[in-house]
This record gives structure tokens, sequence and C-alpha cells, in this order.
């Protein structure tokens, strides 16, 4: 059973994961992902769940349902790239807006973050 947090519906975590693991290359253009009710076992999640996360994956054109066959990760890769960026975009957002929450200038940021990275 997977741990979900309390702050978002169940069903966005789940697309998010399922993003994540796209965009990192464990999830390709044309893989077939698991049966709804497949998915709703691995999770520990109501299959009504499952099917609103493909419903929703369908809808923002990274999944797609083949009648009789399943659901697809899809095959447009412009389309894969393109959420690639939307979720780094998605973070950087989420990132500074904290940073700058906490009283820090853009500058302060760009130095913190050069540092960090020149560690690595």
């Amino acid at each position: 059973m997977t741990n979900f947090n309390n702050t978002q519906p169940i069903y966005l975590q789940i697309i998010q994961r399922l993003c994540r693991q796209i965009i990192r290359g464990e999830l390709n253009a044309g893989d077939k992902l698991p049966s709804v009710r497949e998915l709703a076992i691995q999770l520990g999640v109501n299959p009504n769940t499952t099917q609103r996360v493909y419903a929703e994956m369908e809808r923002i054109e990274v999944a797609e349902t083949r009648r009789g066959l399943g659901t697809f990760i899809t095959e447009n890769e412009s389309r894969l790239i393109q959420l690639r960026e939307e979720l780094m975009s998605e973070q950087i957002i989420s990132f500074i807006n904290d940073m700058k929450e906490m009283g820090f200038t853009a500058a302060e940021i760009v130095e913190g973050v050069r540092k960090v990275l020149e560690k690595e």
C-alpha cells in the first residue's frame, strides 16, 4: 500500500507519480500501463480512483486508451518533452515562491542554487 498525503486528492498524487516515472525514463512512450484493477491493487486504492487517473492522463494527452488493449503512455514524443518542461517549471516556481516567502532575494536564491550545484 502506498502512502498518500492529505494535502491533495489521491488521484492527483498518482498522476504526479506516473508523470515523474515518465520523465525519469522508468515509463517510456508506448509502454502499457497496468489495468485499472491491477494499479488499484498495487496502490491500495479504489478502482474508481485509478479510472479517474487514466481519464485525466488521457485528457492531458499523456496516455491513451486503446479499446480492448488497455492504457498506454502516449507515443507523442513532443508531448512528453513538453510534460518534462512543465514539471520542471512547476518545481522551480514552487521553490522560488517558497524562498521568497522566507525573505530571500532573487540574487540570494541564484547564488544559493549555484553554490549547491557546485558542491555536486
